[in-house]
């Protein structure tokens, strides 16, 4: 089999058939994602593990191949015909190759991307730390990319992106964009944050933040004159704040409180929700930083954040079951499909 030729093919379906995503496991079907549901490509024959170790080498070199055997696990991007991105991942299981990939759509503008107007201002920040955050797949890299796109098309800034691995490619428009990826260009995301304190950068994208030294740098440079952006695993708002500040050990969760409540600008948490025209639409949580948000923050009470929440709209605030309960109301998406993504589900009933 060609290899290159037969990843060509089953790219060009994925994008075809509007997916996101691409399996290939031996002893199954090469599979796409769409929307929600896994669709196995039955014209295909089942892959072999031959096949699997086929197609990861047209992927990726010599050099990240050994890399791969060694650490059983690697992630890596793929350009695809010089116009399609992909974010990559390779495993074992079962003692043999399985790979997963995801189509990375092109950078879009934050009203294509259905997402709220408060993000405008958010970008036009020029200092402080913003967050977003869900589970994997909810589009949080694809929120960051159209903030950075904004930014791009508006003004004269000095952006650094430190990601692992590079998903979105900028073109440079009014700013000076550089992109730098984890185990490429740099050893670790500590150590690019480390030293952008002399790169004169204005805006810092962080692909994610994964440990606490990462965390630490990120809100020092926030708190020194840089608008940093990142994503983080977390379900809400308010769990975002514990597990920042649970990632640090006792004798310093003060003062990491403290550097928290000064920098932050807000975090925002987001799903995809099945729409009922097709696709996916997003939903969200928006935290804005006020000072009484702030407060909470200081004094230990992180678990009333979602209170502020619940009754600052008018401080740019959202609540994600009123905003679930308002995409079903304007016929965006079935009851059933946002309640399934409430976080209180009594609320969310009683809001219809």
């Amino acid at each position: 089999m060609n290899y290159e030729i037969e990843l060509d093919d089953l790219i060009m379906t994925l994008i075809k058939e509007s997916g996101s995503d691409l399996h290939f496991s031996v002893g199954a079907f090469p599979t796409l994602r769409v929307d929600r549901d896994l669709i196995p490509l039955t014209r295909k024959k089942e892959l072999t593990p031959e096949d699997t170790v086929g197609l990861l080498k047209v992927m990726i070199s010599e050099k990240a191949l050994t890399k791969f055997v060694v650490s059983q696990e690697l992630d890596f991007s793929y350009e695809h015909k010089g116009e399609y991105r992909l974010r990559g991942n390779a495993s074992f299981q079962r003692g043999f190759i399985s790979i997963a990939l995801r189509l990375i759509p092109k950078v879009r503008s934050i009203h294509e991307l259905n997402l709220p107007e408060q993000v405008i201002q958010i970008a036009r920040e020029r200092q402080g730390f913003f967050l977003v955050v869900g589970p994997v797949g909810q589009g949080k890299s694809t929120t960051l990319s159209s903030m950075i796109g904004m930014i791009n098309s508006e003004s004269k800034r000095h952006i650094v992106t430190v990601e692992d691995p590079i998903e979105f490619r900028f073109v440079q428009d009014k700013s000076l964009i550089e992109q730098r990826e984890v185990g490429v260009d740099t050893a670790d995301f500590n150590t690019a944050l480390t030293h952008i304190f002399r790169q004169d950068a204005d805006v810092i994208m962080i692909g994610e933040m994964r440990d606490k030294e990462t965390i630490s740098t990120a809100v020092t440079a926030a708190e020194t004159g840089h608008l940093v952006l990142s994503t983080l695993h977390a379900n809400s708002a308010a769990q975002t704040v514990d597990r920042i500040i649970d990632s640090f050990p006792a004798d310093q969760q003060d003062q990491i409180r403290v550097q928290l409540a000064s920098s932050l600008i807000g975090i925002m948490s987001q799903r995809l929700v099945p729409r009922i025209s097709g696709g996916l639409i997003p939903a969200f949580e928006l935290l804005i930083n006020t000072p009484a948000v702030a407060n909470l923050i200081r004094e230990r009470r992180s678990h009333e954040i979602d209170v502020l929440i619940e009754t600052g709209s008018q401080e740019g605030m959202i609540d994600l079951d009123r905003y679930l309960a308002e995409l079903v109301r304007r016929g965006e998406v079935t009851r059933e499909d946002a309640r399934a993504f409430a976080r209180r589900q009594n609320l969310f009933d009683r809001l219809l």
